[in-house]
C-alpha cells in the first residue's frame, strides 16, 4: 500500500519554531509528528511512502533516509516552488492504483487501512476524511424574510459543520484532472472529478484529530500525546 505525505509547506503560523525546524519535525513528547504518522502507516500494513518537501527537504532526508528503520520504502519528490496539495502528484512515478494523500503535521487516531477499504469498497475516486466541528455564535442570529418580516430568531446557536482531516485516497485515474505545471489544491481536484461525474465519497471515522497549524493546536496536540502515547504509537506486543 502506498501513501504520498504532503510536507513541503513553510509552517509560518508556528514561526520561530519552524524557522529551525520544518512543521512535521516538531517534537510530540520527543517523537516528531511526523515519525508519528509513518510508524502508524506501517502498523497499517503500507510499505511505499513519497515525501512531497520543498522547505527545508535535505533537513527531511537526512532524519528519515530510505525509511528503512520504520519497515518503510520512503522516496522524495522535491517541489521547486510549491504546487498545492493535488499539484506534486504530477511528479510521482508509478502512482498505484488507490493511495492515500495527506498533510504531514497532524496528530491522529484514524484507522488508514480502514479507510483505504471504505474507499475501494465504493469504487470511488477520491475519498475525504471528515472531522465534526461546530461554531459558538454569540449573538442572536436572525433570518428575515424577502419582505422584511422576521423569519427565525435564535439565540447564541451552535451551528454544527464538517472539515476535511487532511487525509484523502485517490484513484490513480485522477492523475488526468491535474494540470500539467502550477499549483493545484485538493479541493479543486476533488470538485473537478465530482463535476466530471465521478463519485467522490466522504469518509466519517470516530477518532481523535488535531490539525497542528497553530500554537494552540501543537500545545494541545503535546499533551494529549505526552498523556498517553500509546494511543497514537500501540507498543509492540
Amino acid at each position: 500500500m502506498m501513501a504520498v505525505i504532503l510536507a513541503g509547506g513553510k509552517g509560518t503560523r508556528l514561526k520561530p519554531f519552524t524557522m529551525a525546524i520544518p512543521k512535521p519535525l516538531l517534537p510530540l513528547g520527543d517523537v516528531p509528528i511526523l515519525e508519528i504518522l509513518l510508524k502508524q502507516l506501517a502498523r497499517a500494513g503500507f510499505t511505499r511512502i513519497v515525501m512531497t518537501l520543498g522547505h527545508m527537504a535535505p533537513v527531511f532526508q537526512a532524519y528519515f533516509g530510505d525509511g528503512a528503520r520504520l519497515g518503510l520504502k520512503i522516496s522524495y519528490v522535491i517541489e521547486e516552488e510549491p504546487l498545492g496539495t493535488a499539484g506534486p502528484l504530477r511528479l510521482i512515478p508509478d502512482l498505484e492504483e488507490n493511495f492515500l494523500v495527506m498533510n504531514g503535521d497532524l496528530l491522529t487516531t484514524l484507522d488508514f487501512r480502514r479507510l483505504l477499504q471504505f474507499h475501494c469498497q465504493n469504487k470511488a475516486w477520491g475519498t475525504i476524511s471528515l472531522q465534526k466541528r461546530t461554531v459558538h455564535i454569540d449573538y442572536g442570529v436572525i433570518r428575515a424574510a424577502d419582505d422584511g418580516t422576521l423569519a427565525e430568531y435564535v439565540e447564541k446557536p451552535t451551528i454544527p459543520y464538517e472539515v476535511s482531516m487532511g487525509i484523502n485516497v485517490l484513484n490513480r485515474n485522477c492523475a488526468p484532472f491535474i494540470p500539467p505545471s502550477g499549483k493545484y489544491d485538493m479541493p479543486q481536484l476533488m470538485g473537478d472529478m465530482r463535476q466530471a461525474g465521478h463519485r467522490v465519497m466522504c469518509y466519517r471515522p470516530d477518532c481523535y484529530w488535531k490539525d497542528i497549524g497553530r500554537f494552540d493546536d501543537y500545545q494541545e496536540a503535546s499533551a494529549d500525546f505526552e498523556a498517553d502515547a500509546n494511543r497514537f504509537i500501540p507498543p509492540h506486543h
